[in-house]
């Protein structure tokens, strides 16, 4: 720790900052409000973001992608979630589901699967989590046994988002039961019409409503040999390295929920008058405003540093990925409730915007590991 080239933000992340500003404002923003108020995917977003190529950057150029840097996804990620988060889970789970691709797959595997995501043809979802494994991921029950060439997999996974509008699936099972707890799991792609794999109804949701998050059932599926992701019983080492990366972008996430809402706050506070004159006057209310700003610029200098170590590779990234998500959503947990009290009354219905930022802000502290959990991830680096 500690060089200071940590990052530098380039004039073409700040071109590309605009251009999703853009897109967001324009053609993501509008619906935000509907997308919630109905759980409905965001389909015109998805063909908005795809239009633009902003549905999965993060693709090398060699699998037909634009090969955006960690930096650069990140941008995306915050700049669609300042608009709705909901929309921003296309960009960050498409990384996330293809990430162990990315860090283990053969070539094969890789130019068979990133290809339809980089065309936008294709969503991919990530399956770690089960109703028993949550924190715990090593306990999980998901079986897959060798059958021929192939495997056979049974058992079930739990707040799976996208589930239902990916087609493809990264999934995570036990595949020598008697093995090494932790080295006894490998990695699996799923077609989402594979016989035997079916999904649970969609879960009712605090926030981010407009991403479908459902159970996914496993009976009996039969696997070919050939979509395992990396060796037999590298699964959850490289369930564990795609979070590193991952994590970063749910901290983007969290930055740009918290830009949206502090927007809005300060246009609020200019506009609204009380005592005769606006109540961007009133110093308690600046020292809120400049409170919210403070942190959050600090989120986001934390998101940018975990960025270029991600892309990187820097060793000590465990630690800053799980600075910057755990920082970022707590950041972004404060800056909104504080947003809808600075708007009164007002933040508190569905006219504006900022209870909906609030919801949102919420699932940022508990996926990809709940912030204890990333504490914990912090604390281990630090005594290791």
């Amino acid at each position: 720790m500690g060089e200071f080239d940590l990052f530098s933000i380039t004039e073409e992340h700040e071109q590309l900052r605009e251009a999703v500003r853009a897109v967001s404002d324009d053609k993501i923003a509008p619906h935000a409000a509907d997308v919630d108020e109905r759980s409905e995917f965001p389909k015109a977003a998805h063909d908005a973001l795809v239009d633009t190529d902003f549905h999965a950057a993060h693709i090398p150029e060699e699998y037909g992608g634009v090969g955006a840097d960690a930096v650069a996804t990140c941008i995306i990620i915050e700049e669609v979630a300042r608009a709705c988060a909901s929309s921003s889970l296309i960009p960050a789970v498409n990384k996330l589901g293809t990430m162990p691709l990315l860090l283990g797959a053969s070539e094969d595997v890789k130019q068979r699967y990133l290809a339809p995501v980089a065309s936008g043809e294709a969503m991919f979802s990530y399956g770690l989590s089960e109703r028993e494994a949550g924190s715990d991921t090593a306990s999980m029950r998901t079986r897959a046994e060798a059958d021929g060439d192939g495997w056979i997999l049974n058992g079930q996974k739990s707040w799976i988002t996208n589930a239902g509008v990916s087609r493809y699936y990264t999934v995570m099972a036990v595949t020598d039961p008697g093995g090494k707890r932790g080295g006894n799991v490998s990695a699996f792609v799923l077609h989402a019409d594979d016989p035997g794999f079916t999904l649970g109804e969609p879960e009712r949701k605090l926030g981010i409503k407009g991403s479908p998050t459902r159970e996914l059932y496993f009976d009996n599926v039969r696997i070919p040999g050939d979509r395992l992701v990396g060796g037999v019983g590298e699964g959850l080492k490289l369930a564990l390295r795609t979070l590193d990366h991952t994590r970063v972008t749910i901290g983007a996430q969290a930055v740009g929920i918290a830009q949206g809402a502090l927007d809005h706050a300060v246009a609020y506070a200019k506009e609204r008058k009380q005592f005769g004159t606006a109540i961007a006057d009133f110093q308690g209310i600046q020292f809120m405003l400049a409170d919210m700003a403070m942190k959050l610029e600090t989120a986001r200098q934390m998101v940018y540093v975990a960025a270029a170590k991600s892309e990187r590779g820097d060793a000590d990234l465990p630690f800053f990925g799980a600075a910057a998500k755990c920082y970022a959503s707590d950041a972004a947990m404060e800056i909104t409730t504080d947003a809808v009290q600075l708007l009164g009354g007002a933040g508190y219905v569905k006219d504006f915007p900022l209870e909906r930022m609030m919801r949102d802000a919420k699932i940022t502290q508990i996926y990809e590991g709940t912030n204890q959990i990333q504490r914990l991830v912090m604390a281990r680096q630090l005594l290791k």
